[in-house]
């Protein structure tokens, strides 16, 4: 979810047609390395962690409370967020690219933007049809017994891959309500990788990490094919280099967290709380930034950091001020005791009773 906020503040040095478009616009710079970088894994590794935890939910508390537990988590705010933050989002767009604009626009975009696009909030609809997908084929009661099955999901992503169409590094992106069968399948095959991690008791190794070292050649090679290529034998290189790529980072990443998260750090999890509600909100903040950001001309380098670091600072200020410990905290990520009541509640506990860290 953070790294959203690094992609989209600095896609304003990438893709022309980005609502704000620098001037300094060039592909010199290194931000087309980090946007692709980020989006060439980001939503698979996304997809892949919410089919171990869907699979774990749905273990533990059976269909009916999965799919109460995702509306209420998934569903919910992206029924919220289509009537308020899309249009906001759609507003910015339409503002920024100087659009003819009336006193109907606000009134026509708050009731119907979704309907042409969810913008960034694409993701949360691409889960509620996979949480169904996997609820379908538990109620079949469909089983994989054997493993290998399950780790023909690995080179069964090429298949979407090579259908992908976007000028782009990675998967394509599917922002509208009717959504791209080949992007679906191409998330569908991490989510079950995920439920397989879960159902299998699959052990998360720290050496996971060394997954990462030929991340960066097959990244380079690959988009020197994908973007220099002209040919199908290119396409293909390509596309088996970005499913390595993908399956590499997924992997490599989890094992770096294996590493420096395994301990309880209450920063962490607050982070990963607040990181919800940030991703949620921040391209909101985002568009009127890079304009800002445009005017004052200042060091390239220093814009997008500023514009990183001040968009997440007043969104962690919003979160916990206005957000943690009320009902919209409560409806992202269920509810967290404040820390003075938690202190007092462990004060009074019996030394030998358990405290429980959170509700």
């Amino acid at each position: 979810m953070l790294l959203g906020v690094v992609l989209h503040a600095s896609m304003f040095l990438v893709w022309r047609d980005w609502p704000v478009v620098a001037k300094e616009i060039s592909p010199g710079l290194p931000y087309d390395d980090i946007v692709h970088a980020i989006h060439g894994f980001r939503m698979p590794v996304f997809f892949l962690l919410s089919g171990f935890f869907t699979a774990m939910l749905w273990r533990l508390r059976g269909s009916k409370e999965l799919v109460n537990h995702r509306i209420r988590r998934v569903g919910l705010p992206l029924l919220i967020g289509a009537f308020t933050i899309v249009p906001i989002h759609v507003l910015w767009i339409v503002l920024f690219k100087g659009e003819e604009i009336n006193l109907l626009t606000p009134i026509w975009v708050f009731a119907f933007g979704w309907i042409y696009g969810l913008q960034h909030l694409w993701f949360l609809w691409m889960l509620l049809l996979l949480i169904g997908l996997f609820i379908g084929i538990t109620a079949l009661s469909i089983r994989f017994t054997h493993r290998w099955v399950w780790w023909l999901l690995v080179p069964l992503v090429l298949a979407p891959q090579l259908m992908m169409t976007e000028y782009t590094w990675g998967p394509d992106t599917a922002s509208h309500i009717i959504v791209n069968p080949i992007v679906l399948v191409y998330y569908l095959c991490f989510f079950l990788f995920g439920t397989f991690m879960f159902q299998t008791g699959m052990a998360i190794d720290r050496r996971w990490i060394l997954a990462l070292l030929p991340v960066i050649p097959i990244f380079h090679v690959g988009r020197i094919l994908e973007f220099t290529g002209d040919s199908t034998g290119a396409h293909i290189a390509s596309s088996i280099l970005q499913v390595m790529y993908a399956w590499a980072m997924c992997f490599g990443t989890i094992g770096f967290f294996k590493i420096i998260a395994s301990a309880n750090r209450p920063w962490i999890r607050y982070l990963s709380d607040a990181s919800y509600w940030i991703y949620l909100w921040h391209v909101a903040l985002i568009f009127p930034a890079q304009a800002l950001a445009m005017r004052l001309s200042w060091n390239v380098h220093l814009e997008v950091i500023l514009i990183i670091v001040a968009i997440t600072a007043i969104l962690l200020a919003a979160y916990q001020l206005a957000v943690r410990h009320t009902w919209i905290g409560t409806m992202l990520n269920g509810q967290r005791v404040r820390r003075r009541e938690q202190d007092e509640y462990e004060s009074k506990a019996d030394p030998s009773t358990p405290v429980a860290l959170e509700k």
